[in-house]
């Protein structure tokens, strides 16, 4: 681990992100059912984090062992797993309270020792006739190697059989979850009032019988959870005769068989049980082995259904109309009139999808260029997109077949599209494209006239109701000219291309914050009004970090909101007192990417795609877009300041990652996404008057 105090280790900045998503578990103001979930997504992000962040770390150790280096990695990987462990004790503390709060709120989490003799006729038979069907037992023998199928995406119980003389016999059994809910209603008895849940597993714990007996001869039967986290990395194979396509495909395949990184298992798990899944599962030295609660796969906690009272969630906020739409007959007399702007969840992802509705039957379109880096699994572009090349438009979908985790959905994507006469291009080999991009042709007057959207998020229907991001729909000549720009450098990236106006990632993105940083730190050195505010998820690339250093340093007052990693140490005495970062954690996940350069008086203001990382700014395809409709301009410029005015759910980021809420003191309450809310519906509902 790195000993420079100039920087905060971005594996241990991550750690203290989900912190932060782990105390809105623990925050009494947050509806009950809300903190129940939290813990699920808290759970999701742990598993990311050892699939990808550890395993990368694991990789360094391992490198540095066959061909020398510095031990680093392997201090950065001790405090990694103390940080860990920590944050599990906090969990599973969190988690007996919320228990015990459901209870009082009559729902009640049961296992399988809690169930009177009704409900246990009643399980019984519901196993037999829904469950037992889903159950094949692995046995761990000799021949068996678990390590090559156990997926890293599932619970799994140990199955312990014993009988006296004889040798324990060991198996496994998956947890059904994609066959079956985690979750169950249990029939009501007595009073109504009381709501009894019981989870899957316990289901399965409770009729080991039925699955074993006549098969295995034992005295005693026990289960126990265990969990197993992969690596999520793969190697693309070097062979010419293979498509890309086919690359991925066995890239997916490795990191089905890839080696473990983390081993969690039920704490009352028997030593010698513990020993033996550890030999069987090759678990190295350098891998997490976790104790843990009776369940594992929290993450599907992010589903828990509420069964009690309206009020243990959160009040529905409904995604609003964009009144920029209205009165005109297309979504394309709209955007002629006005650049429009569009602020998810709080306006409704349906103004998109009936843009390209629209453009898929519309005489007068030509042609659609579109982005696709993460999806619906049903996808309502996608299908647009097909009409639109039966109606012989010209259609254009770059598909990021390396998007982690959707590799597989985009696989498929790019098999449909291909097969619907869509033209399906993969981009830049050594360039992963994550830029949010939709480019449409139209026919008016004589002449080609474009349309584009350039946005922060992904075209994405389900994610659009969770994660906060910009879409900035226009029709400026320049702007959209660079856009095509964009998609010209996808397919033909050996020519050279100039953009005046975008960011655009790899080829001008950092030379470009460089001049912006530092025309900042020459206003603030000639005594010119200055400052920078960045809306950013991640701040580790050090060069970046480096330039805004130097500009606090200079009197250029810097505000920032991170939402996870950020490797700069804020408040810092003569590195970065003029810095300040905040953190927003809440009901919707802050995902915008935006950027606000004073130029005295004048702001310039970006959205973009990019976070300010190494891989964002030098080896991806991002794209981020100046805002010149000074209407919309004022728009993020407010939204920006009540997240900084935010009093209920923004923490203070400092140099030792405390994670301490921002103190109130006298000011108003203001939670932020709440406030938002409210300031876009008075602006919508005041449309027109």
């Amino acid at each position: 681990m790195s000993t420079d105090k100039q920087y905060e280790e971005k594996e241990l900045s991550w750690l203290s992100f989900n912190e932060r998503v782990l105390q809105e578990a623990m925050d009494k103001t947050v509806p009950l059912i809300e903190r129940v979930r939290f813990l699920g997504i808290f759970s999701s992000n742990q598993d990311e984090f050892f699939k990808v962040r550890v395993s990368d770390v694991k990789r360094r150790i391992l490198i540095n062992e066959v061909h020398g280096g510095d031990d680093e990695a392997k201090v950065l990987l001790r405090a990694i797993q103390q940080k860990v462990m920590a944050l599990g004790e906090a969990f599973d503390n969190t988690y007996k309270e919320l228990l015990i709060a459901l209870a009082r709120h009559n729902i009640f989490l049961v296992n399988e020792n809690q169930l009177s003799e009704a409900i246990q006729q009643w399980l019984r038979v519901f196993f037999k006739e829904k469950v037992l069907r889903h159950i094949i037992p692995i046995l761990l023998n000799k021949e068996v190697n678990p390590v090559k199928f156990l997926k890293d995406e599932h619970t799994y119980l140990a199955i312990e059989m014993k009988k006296a003389g004889q040798v324990i016999q060991y198996a496994l059994v998956e947890v059904p979850t994609d066959d079956l809910p985690r979750f169950f209603q249990l029939p009501p008895e007595g009073t109504r009032r009381k709501k009894q849940i019981i989870i899957l597993d316990n289901v399965i714990r409770f009729c080991l019988d039925e699955i074993f007996k006549g098969f295995f001869d034992y005295d005693e039967i026990a289960a126990y959870a265990v969990k197993l986290t992969r690596d999520a990395e793969y190697d693309l194979s070097d062979q010419l005769d293979l498509s890309l396509v086919d690359k991925m495909s066995d890239g997916l395949k490795q990191r089905l068989t890839a080696m473990p990184v983390r081993f969690v298992y039920e704490r009352e798990m028997p030593a010698a049980m513990i020993s033996f899944l550890k030999l069987k599962l090759q678990i190295s030295s350098y891998d997490a082995i976790m104790p843990g609660g009776r369940y594992h796969n929290f993450k599907d906690f992010i589903g828990f259904p509420n069964v009690g009272r309206d009020y243990l969630e959160n009040p529905k906020l409904p995604a609003l109309d964009c009144h920029d739409f209205d009165g005109f007959v297309n979504a394309f007399d709209a955007i002629t009139k006005q650049d429009i702007l569009l602020y998810y969840p709080y306006h409704k992802f349906h103004h998109f999808t009936e843009l390209v509705r629209q453009a898929a039957f519309d005489p007068a379109v030509s042609a659609i260029r579109i982005n696709i880096y993460r999806v619906a699994k049903k996808s309502r572009i996608i299908h647009s997109l097909i009409d639109a090349a039966n109606n012989g438009k010209k259609v254009t979908v770059v598909v990021e077949l390396r998007a982690r985790f959707d590799e597989a959905a985009n696989i498929d994507w790019a098999n449909i599209l291909t097969d619907a006469g869509v033209k399906v291009v993969f981009g830049v080999p050594s360039l992963k494209i994550h830029s949010k991009l939709c480019l449409i042709t139209r026919h008016e007057h004589g002449e080609a006239v474009r349309y584009a959207h350039i946005g922060t998020g992904n075209f994405n229907e389900k994610t659009a109701k969770i994660y906060t991001d910009f879409s900035l729909l226009t029709r400026h000549p320049d702007i959209t000219a660079e856009v095509e720009g964009v998609f010209e450098y996808i397919e033909y990236p050996y020519r050279r291309y100039k953009f005046n106006h975008l960011l655009v990632s790899p080829i001008n993105s950092r030379r470009q914050l460089y001049r912006l940083i530092d025309n900042e730190l020459a206003n603030a050195k000639a005594g010119q009004p200055s400052g920078i505010t960045l809306k950013i998820n991640n701040l580790v690339d050090r060069d970046l970090i480096n330039r805004l250093y130097a500009a606090g340093q200079a009197g250029v007052p810097i505000q920032m909101i991170i939402r996870g990693m950020c490797a700069l140490r804020p408040g810092v005495p003569g590195l970065s007192e003029n810095i300040q970062v905040i953190s927003i954690i809440d009901r919707f996940l802050e995902h915008p990417r935006v950027m606000v350069f004073h130029n005295k008086g004048n702001p310039q203001l970006f959205i973009s795609s990019a976070d300010w990382m190494s891989r964002n700014i030098d080896g991806r395809i991002e794209v981020g877009t100046p805002i010149y409709d000074e209407r919309l301009k004022q728009r993020i410029l407010d939204i920006l300041q009540l997240q900084l005015s935010d009093t209920c759910k923004a923490r203070v980021i400092d140099a030792d990652q405390s994670n301490e809420y921002v103190k109130r003191g006298n000011r108003r309450k203001v939670r932020s996404q709440v406030a938002i809310y409210d300031y876009l519906k008075r602006i919508e509902s005041n449309h027109g008057q």
